[in-house]
């Protein structure tokens, strides 16, 4: 019997030790668990046909990278808060944004954090939800402590994608056969959400079809943060290999869209959509997945080269 107390406790030790890395933020030989194997590549990055600030179409070239299965869950940022204590930037200052759709305005609403991301005296969101709330800041936090970082808006794009040139990450029809491809505001927005794709508001990840690589919701849900610095003229100025967005900059780019994109409003889960927000709000159709390169390969940062 002690032999074999003595053999599990062993194992556990073993797990605990070749998990630590990750669990401390620090880079680990192998990628983290629920993450996918993006094989590197040329595409063509942004479109001629949609916002002036996402042009010009523009050929990139991107490393072999690895990005998270899914947006970044309720429960997986629960688990990081637990560990550390961290305070979010909505619970520091008391407030963030809430899209109220009642009267269908944005609201300064007290108390909203990732535990309310809809306010106080609204329901807390499911485990399996994405993460909402949470700022650039917070993001960043959450990504060094599970050992990872943020996309590049560009790899972003490119996991997007799937593989294929497309409007959307599920393919050139927004709603295929009639069938909803994503969590998107199925209506005219604000004054009517019909619901056909079985969710008003946030969806729990993985509900629909993945992309060509494999990812969930890349387009509506949540809109996710990229590591870049937004700029209207980045793709002008923007290198063909590995671009890395401005050195600097006041608002960070969010990719994806969201539950409040529409057809008649922004269509942020086209796949070159980009929109941007300042690195400190949060927002409750806002959250993030993150994305990890092998160790011994260079990841700029803002611009800097950073040793991961």
């Amino acid at each position: 019997m002690t032999s074999c107390l003595t053999a599990v406790a062993a194992a556990v030790i073993s797990f605990l030790v070749s998990n630590s890395a990750s669990a401390l933020g620090e880079p680990t030989k192998q990628h983290p668990r629920g993450m996918v194997r993006i094989p590197g590549g040329s595409f063509t990055m942004g479109t001629d046909d949609g916002y002036p600030y996402e042009a010009p179409a523009h050929r990139v070239k991107v490393r072999t990278f690895y990005v998270d299965r899914h947006e970044v869950t309720v429960a997986e940022f629960a688990r990081f808060v637990k560990v550390t204590k961290y305070k979010t930037e909505a619970e520091r200052f008391g407030w963030s944004g809430v899209f109220d759709t009642r009267q269908q305005i944005w609201t300064k609403c007290d108390g909203a954090t990732w535990r309310r991301p809809d306010g106080p005296r609204k329901p807390a969101p499911k485990q399996d939800e994405p993460v909402t709330q949470v700022s650039w800041n917070d993001a960043q936090a959450f990504a060094k402590w599970a050992g990872k970082r943020l996309p590049t808006e560009a790899e972003w794009e490119y996991a997007a994608r799937g593989g294929k040139d497309v409007l959307y990450p599920w393919g050139n029809e927004v709603s295929p056969g009639g069938r909803m491809m994503g969590n998107w505001w199925q209506g005219s927005f604000p004054e009517d959400d019909t619901g056909k794709d079985r969710y008003k508001g946030r969806a729990p990840v993985g509900k629909f079809k993945p992309n060509g690589y494999g990812l969930f919701d890349m387009g509506g849900n949540a809109w996710e943060w990229c590591q870049d610095w937004f700029a209207e003229d980045t793709y002008a100025k923007s290198p063909g290999i590995d671009p890395r967005g401005p050195k600097t900059g006041e608002e960070r780019v969010i990719r994806g869209g969201s539950w409040m994109c529409s057809l008649n409003y922004c269509r942020g889960f086209r796949v070159s959509a980009r929109s941007h927000s300042s690195p400190d709000t949060g927002l409750n159709n806002m959250g993030f997945r993150c994305a990890w390169s092998a160790p011994g390969r260079t990841a700029r940062t803002s611009g800097t080269p950073v040793k991961r």
